[in-house]
């Protein structure tokens, strides 16, 4: 769901996005590529290869069986799992720790698995592992439900953009020939022909896409629609109670600044103030200090663009819809997208049995991973105070470890 991810941006983020990085947030099926404005084709570097679970080492865990799955965690997370199974039988794992042929037993058995007898699934079909030495940090993230609406009315004013035709990728002039590496940068091409930078948060409010037919909503509440932004996804509520589910499709290219890090670098929330270091305490200090809180999230130059989004759910990067406490985002250099992952944290909200479906900006390295709580104020306040360390074990296909050649 978290396509915040690609801004950071799935995706992507709540209190550790807002005080740290970028999150997580949820990451909708691909969008549409932006245009590419051709520029000359560099010479291969060669570049070395990229840490992996399988550079960085594994190793055993401990027996499924004595591990405390809970039936109603288990059951949840075999659902999830069920989902999963088309994509973690088709695609390339990135951790090199499995192959698609790997998955099909546990597959073909859990779409005719009891879900009461979950526990005794995972037990049956796989083998724990650790990723480098399990040290795990995990944050949260949710769906946010705001007042929106597809029409502007009085009380909905605040534009929902869908992705603009005129956000391209290409090489600005002053970037020399031999130095244009890697993907080119998000921009546009400005009246003179040159390609520039995109509009920032600051132009974009101020109306720079206003009148070419992108808006695809209006939300009511500009702190709360900035806030769904950092998610990447969310719901518009209508004053009538109907639900418009939108999702991450793309952002403008320009850097994502996390609002809690300089609020809390500035003295304005944190010790020694009457606002806690949390998505509710930063929101507090924004609504209360509505010309200063404008400015600093315009701090921030990123910009989210979404579409509607039809369906069961959001999606998150492995394409099937994320489930609250169920679905996890990682980093799939070091986690198999679609693999269980077992969670033993200081927070026990956290503890237990997840699937890992999703990715995120901020999601990087081993034992990373962001909880998915879904929608609805329980969801917001505890993905808003999410933190948690712990242990984290990977759920692997048995055999897999001797495959591998680990003992």
């Amino acid at each position: 769901m978290r396509r915040a991810g690609g801004h950071a941006t799935r995706l992507g983020l709540l209190l550790l996005a807002l005080i740290a990085l970028s999150s997580c947030r949820l990451i909708p099926t691909a969008p549409p590529s932006p245009g590419t404005v051709p520029g000359p084709v560099p010479s291969a570097v060669p570049t070395p290869p990229l840490p992996t679970a399988l550079l960085i080492g594994v190793r055993p865990g401990p027996a499924i069986v004595t591990l405390p799955l809970s039936t109603g965690r288990a059951s949840a997370a075999l659902r999830s799992f069920i989902e999963s199974c088309p994509r973690l039988t088709a695609r390339t794992d990135g951790s090199g720790l499995t192959r698609p042929a790997d998955w099909l037993g546990a597959c073909n058995a859990a779409r005719t698995w009891a879900p009461l007898d979950a526990p005794n699934f995972f037990a049956t079909w796989f083998e724990s592992a650790r990723v480098s030495d399990g040290k795990t940090f995990i944050t949260g993230y949710y769906e946010p439900e705001i007042a929106g609406v597809r029409t502007a009315q009085p009380g909905f004013l605040v534009p929902v953009y869908k992705l603009p035709p005129d956000l391209v990728r290409g090489w600005p002039d002053e970037i020399p020939a031999d130095q244009r590496t890697g993907t080119p940068p998000l921009g546009r091409i400005d009246e003179g022909g040159k390609f520039v930078a995109y509009y920032d948060r600051a132009a974009i409010e101020d109306g720079a896409l206003a009148g070419k037919g992108l808006e695809i909503a209006w939300a009511a509440d500009p702190i709360e629609f900035f806030f769904l932004q950092i998610q990447g996804s969310g719901r518009l509520i209508g004053p009538d109670g109907s639900v418009m589910r939108i999702g991450y499709a793309g952002q403008n290219g320009r850097d994502y600044v996390g609002i809690g890090a300089l609020m809390r670098d500035r003295g304005l929330i944190g010790a020694g103030t009457a606002y806690p270091t949390s998505m509710q305490g930063i929101m507090a200090w924004l609504r209360e200090h509505p010309a200063e809180g404008k400015a600093i999230m315009r701090e921030n130059l990123s910009w989210i663009f979404f579409r509607e989004v039809i369906g069961d759910g959001p999606n998150g990067a492995l394409g099937v819809p994320v489930r609250g406490q169920a679905s996890v985002a990682a980093d799939p250099a070091y986690t198999p997208l679609g693999a269980p992952v077992w969670l033993d944290a200081d927070r026990s909200e956290v503890t237990g049995l997840w699937i890992a479906q999703d990715t995120g900006g901020a999601i990087r390295g081993a034992n990373r991973f962001d909880s998915f709580w879904g929608a609805g104020p329980s969801a917001r306040t505890i993905a808003g105070g999410m933190s948690a360390r712990g242990q984290a074990l990977l759920f692997l296909p048995k055999g897999t470890l001797v495959r591998l050649g680990v003992q």
